[in-house]
């Protein structure tokens, strides 16, 4: 049977990771966190002491560079690198990066290449648009700005990062604008795209409505409806 893909795109502070992974836990999906590859590869650039902006430059390293996602884990020259990526100075600076034709190329064929083996439930910011045009379902998970920040604080604060409520709905507004204006790949709500605001849900509503989606776009052999639940 054909490998199934579904894409959960979104801006920062929607849930898109947490109901992503738990989704593909239920449906016994691999999960692609194609923001941690970005992240990733922020990191091996920044390793470098290179400018983050000089796309010639971004490309020169990526291209001796080995980032590799496996289950959870993000691996950069073969070293996990997983908890080094959740700081909020790489997530800006994936950002940044984000806007390099050659770093989407480079990172985009290795995001393709995981369907080949199982079905996927990929998130991040262009699944839906760029990276699987042709998925079975798409969804795009959005919220106010202040729920997002909210959101995204409390996360930081649970880590251990020290940062005000008013920084983190800053960069939020400056990644949203960068995100929704680049060039390349630019944050869009892709064709068929079935959007859910979840301002107003808690994690878990989110996922039983994603579910939902996904069983009523998407015809499996055998359907258990605990699986809702």
């Amino acid at each position: 049977m054909k490998n199934k893909i579904i894409t959960i795109d979104g801006p920062s502070g929607t849930g898109k990771s947490t109901v992503a992974k738990e989704v593909a836990k239920k449906l016994g999906f691999c999960y692609l966190d194609t923001g941690a590859l970005y992240r990733g590869a922020a990191l091996a650039i920044d390793l470098k002491g290179s400018n983050i902006d000089d796309d010639s430059r971004c490309r020169e390293i990526l291209s001796s560079t080995t980032i590799k996602l496996i289950k959870d884990k993000i691996f950069v020259n073969g070293k996990d690198v997983s908890s080094e990526i959740r700081s909020p100075r790489i997530s800006n600076l994936a950002s940044r990066i984000a806007v390099h034709s050659s770093v989407r190329e480079y990172l985009v064929e290795i995001q393709r290449s995981s369907s080949l083996s199982c079905s996927v439930v990929a998130e991040g910011r262009d699944t839906g648009s760029v990276v699987f045009p042709n998925a079975d379902v798409k969804i795009y998970l959005d919220a106010s700005l202040n729920e997002r920040a909210r959101r995204r604080h409390k996360e930081l604060i649970s880590k251990g990062i020290n940062i005000g409520f008013d920084q983190v709905l800053e960069e939020i507004q400056e990644r949203d604008h960068r995100d929704k204006t680049r060039g390349v790949a630019p944050l869009v709500v892709s064709e068929n795209a079935i959007v859910v605001n979840t301002t107003q849900m808690s994690i878990k509503e989110v996922i039983s409505r994603v579910l939902k989606i996904i069983k009523d776009n998407l015809a499996f052999a055998s359907w258990d409806d605990g699986i809702l639940e």
